[in-house]
């Protein structure tokens, strides 16, 4: 009774005992007591960035609807980081299956969370639900298991409040290279219409004797079927539907729905100049338009398996505030400004790590200054006074600070806090 009629199908019924049988993603409650689990989308900090254009209030409550929650990632990180930073808001979480509902229940009564209402139900269901509208919407690891993830997005936007927008993620296939040859080979060998127990003994079998050339074992872009447990085994190589979208398909999907991107992260994993020093080949994708250079950058690199994207509607686009004004305030994403200064190495430069793949940032020589001042509370004109009474010439900062803006910001390090 939890699936829209009209959605329902044998597959989605195999999906549904998935879930029950093994809540994904394999989580304890008694691990809240060590540590947070972060990620994209839904961190705060790119909320108010990415979808609000850092120009939403914090002291305006933040509505937000985990559509699709599993065992709680998502929800527990918002709700988690509302209330470390004091402000207002509530989370609810949604999901058909009632394994990963008590998961996720157990770890928020871990914390001591009260701003996480608890639904069971299908987010196909949302139009009739009667809950909403929500500011912010996560739908993660969700749509690519749909029997049309363009009826669940049409679902979601009937529950998103004018002006907000949506955190998502998808599969994506270059990077799932090996998934999808494994999980035909498990069709014929432990079809869908069995048991999940039984599957996932087959699962186990073949995976102790993988071929030595079986492409899965080349794949270091993920590790639910080596560290995830039963739960992701399961998920990554006996999931009865899982679509991939390359970035255009994906760009495709949104634009049918009347949704636009306002940032796939990280944005620098999608620019092909990353992975082009070639002055002549950076010429030729200068050209492109964005989702044709996200789509090259995406062939490129490979070990892209999943996108991350904050959506808005089309017609509503949000101007970002901007990172120059005076009264701005930078803020670190998660590592500091005091860490991410001191991860600048002698010659300039801030090795970052895209699953594997290195991704050399260049900072000017006042980057690391500027970090160091980076708080969430002092304003770009104050940090920009601090360094003149130090020394730094305000022309000069200027100039350091737009550079070191567009290099961190491109990899989600930097990002602006919202006013208040």
């Amino acid at each position: 009774m939890l699936y829209a009629e009209c959605m329902t199908d044998a597959t989605d019924a195999q999906l549904a005992a998935q879930y029950e049988a093994f809540p994904y993603p394999e989580r304890h409650p008694r691990d809240e007591g060590k540590r947070l689990i972060i990620g994209s989308p839904s961190h705060l900090r790119e909320i108010d960035h990415w979808v609000f254009g850092s120009q939403r209030p914090k002291n305006e409550p933040l509505r937000a609807l985990v559509a699709g929650g599993g065992t709680g990632d998502g929800t527990i990180m918002l709700a988690a980081q509302l209330a470390a930073s004091g402000r207002p808001g509530h989370v609810t979480y949604l999901d058909r299956s009632e394994a990963a509902l008590a998961i996720a229940r157990s770890r928020a009564e871990a914390r001591g969370l009260t701003n996480v209402d608890f639904r069971i139900g299908s987010l196909l269901d949302l139009p009739k639900l009667g809950i909403g509208p929500f500011d912010y919407i996560d739908c993660c690891g969700v749509l690519h298991h749909l029997p049309e993830p363009a009826e669940g997005l049409q679902a979601l936007l009937s529950a998103l409040a004018p002006g907000g927008g949506m955190g998502l993620m998808v599969y994506a296939p270059h990077g799932r290279t090996g998934v999808y040859m494994l999980q035909d080979a498990l069709r014929m060998l432990a079809p869908a219409t069995e048991p999940p127990a039984a599957r996932l003994d087959v699962a186990r079998r073949v995976m102790r004797n993988l071929p030595a050339t079986a492409w899965l074992r080349a794949n270091g872009n993920f590790a639910d079927h080596s560290t995830g447990g039963d739960a992701g085994l399961y998920d990554l190589l006996l999931n009865p539907r899982d679509r991939a979208y390359d970035v255009t398909s994906f760009a495709a999907l949104l634009a049918q729905a009347g949704l636009a991107i306002a940032c796939l992260i990280e944005p620098l994993r999608y620019d092909p100049a990353t992975y082009m020093p070639d002055v002549r080949l950076r010429a030729l994708a200068s050209a492109m338009d964005p989702i044709a250079r996200a789509a090259l950058a995406e062939a490129l690199s490979g070990n892209i398996s999943t996108h991350v994207a904050y959506v808005r509607r089309a017609d509503e686009s949000v101007s970002m505030a901007d990172a120059m004004a005076d009264d701005a305030v930078p803020v670190a994403r998660e590592m500091s400004g005091p860490d991410l200064a001191s991860a600048i190495r002698a010659d300039g430069v801030i090795e970052f790590n895209f699953h594997g793949l290195a991704a050399p940032v260049a900072v000017p020589s006042l980057a690391g200054p500027i970090l160091r001042r980076i708080d969430g509370v002092r304003t770009v004109a104050e940090i920009g006074a601090d360094l003149e009474r130090s020394g730094t010439r305000p022309d000069l900062f200027r100039r350091a600070w737009t550079e070191t803006w567009a290099r961190l910001s491109s990899i989600n390090q930097v990002l602006l806090a919202p006013p208040g």
